[in-house]
């Protein structure tokens, strides 16, 4: 008889930090840098202190169930086993939004920085081959995916470094606000509550990563303790490293109404401090930022795709097939990055439309997991259950409802649709809600899992 394929614990609290910092990588806060300033009215920073203080609710809450479901699967098996499997089916569609096109606004990232340089190469050649050298990397292993992190994120603070440098001189020399202290970066004449919040529900896009780190949990050694500490831990430094580069960014250009283009805002910033040469290093170190985001996204979405196969909540023979050679899930990987290429037709605007409606619902559910499981099944109701269980997973999900219910009007469309066909796809699979989903089996035994 055929020996099963065996799953090979190998990753360790360093190396899901580092695919946690590739994920929300660093210079990600360039990215709707110049959006949120229009929409916060010139108060990123205070935005992104909203948006801290509710991902680490939410971090917490993914730390805690980590602990007593650690497999693949995120927030779609945490809803599953801790609340409704018909629940936790929606959670895993809707969240396949986020997954799905993180990759997809990393390409486009990509391509709007080279093309925006090399005006005489086509858009799609730059997406076309990033999504093929990503591809390649997956379907190889997460381990080159975590070697490659380990170069390229380097390269990526070695940038940031730069700028934090080059900014601090600029504004001793007088440029922009002229000074290091300020508190004008945090609100403006012009900010309100209802604004910084706005801003913060776009922000959330930055911090997607501590949870996708819960999607390697069956190829980490003692996911239990190792998990939740560097769900944290990534959170943390993400979050200071944001509120500060932002600081700064403001600082230098004030204005938050004279940017040429809001999608980068950023080049702006970057000419203002280091000319002409620093302009193309940060460049360069935007598309690093951009490509190890979508090396992890696109192997975190494989994850996602294989739990739901393994379940045969979606078609099991195609979605839960692991390579023999590579201990990959190769369908998933190069669907993916079929998926990736709509970003040949669309823009950046629609793509984190979808993201931000997939990753709130599921920052939702997942505080409510905790509620379901540790304190109404668990009855675990002392005063320090009390506390850890039910008031700080509420705060963390009433928060993320609020950040929901502040998103534009086009995401709320788009997601409501998606939730449309995923409600009519359970339906078909139940027959009308009378049959339960397929539930997770959580022996390690009991499926192909994956190695690295």
């Amino acid at each position: 008889m055929q020996k099963p394929v065996q799953l090979q614990r190998s990753l360790t609290f360093f190396h899901l930090v580092l695919l946690g910092l590739a994920y929300m990588a660093p210079l990600t806060v360039f990215s709707t840098f110049g959006i949120v300033e229009s929409i916060s009215k010139g108060a990123t920073p205070s935005a992104y202190i909203v948006a801290l203080i509710a991902m680490l609710f939410t971090a917490y809450s993914y730390g805690r169930m980590g602990k007593v479901f650690p497999i693949a699967g995120s927030a779609y098996s945490y809803t599953q086993k801790s609340i409704s499997s018909h629940l936790g089916f929606m959670v895993g569609w809707v969240i396949l939004m986020d997954y799905l096109f993180i990759p997809m606004i990393n390409f486009l990232i990509i391509a709007l920085y080279l093309t925006d340089y090399f005006p005489s190469i086509p858009f799609s050649v730059w997406i076309i081959s990033m999504i093929v050298l990503v591809t390649v990397f997956n379907v190889i292993g997460t381990k080159v995916t975590v070697t490659m992190n380990m170069l390229l994120l380097g390269f990526q603070y070695l940038v940031l470094i730069f700028f934090v440098i080059l900014s601090v001189k600029a504004l001793l020399g007088g440029t922009g606000q002229g000074t290091l202290f300020s508190v004008t970066p945090f609100a403006t004449e012009h900010t309100s509550l209802i604004a910084v919040f706005s801003g913060a529900s776009i922000l959330c896009l930055s911090f997607l990563g501590f949870d996708a780190l819960t999607t390697f949990a069956e190829e980490t050694i003692k996911p239990e303790k190792t998990i939740p500490k560097a769900i944290m831990f990534v959170t943390l430094f993400a979050g200071a490293c944001f509120i500060f580069i932002s600081y700064l960014s403001h600082l230098i250009h004030p204005d938050f109404t004279s940017y040429k283009n809001l999608d980068t805002a950023a080049i702006e910033v970057a000419k203002l401090i280091g000319g002409t040469f620093f302009n193309a290093l940060f460049i360069a170190a935007m598309v690093v930022c951009a490509f190890t985001s979508a090396m992890a996204s696109h192997a975190s979405v494989s994850r996602i795709l294989f739990a739901m196969g393994r379940d045969s909540v979606i078609p099991k023979k195609f979605f839960a097939y692991i390579h023999p050679k590579f201990k990959t899930p190769v369908n998933n990987i190069v669907l993916v990055s079929i998926f990736a290429l709509a970003a040949l037709f669309t823009d950046l605007v629609t793509i984190t439309s979808f993201i931000n409606f997939g990753a709130l619902i599921a920052f939702t559910f997942v505080n409510l997991s905790v509620i379901a499981h540790y304190f109404i099944k668990g009855k675990q109701r002392s005063l320090k259950g009390i506390v850890l269980y039910l008031i700080v997973p509420l705060i963390g999900a009433v928060i993320s409802i609020k950040l929901w219910s502040d998103l534009d009007s086009k995401s709320m469309t788009l997601g409501g649709i998606w939730t449309a066909v995923g409600i009519a796809y359970l339906a078909y699979k139940t027959k009308l809600f009378r049959v339960q989903p397929p539930q997770l089996d959580f022996t390690e035994d009991s499926s192909n899992d994956l190695t690295i």
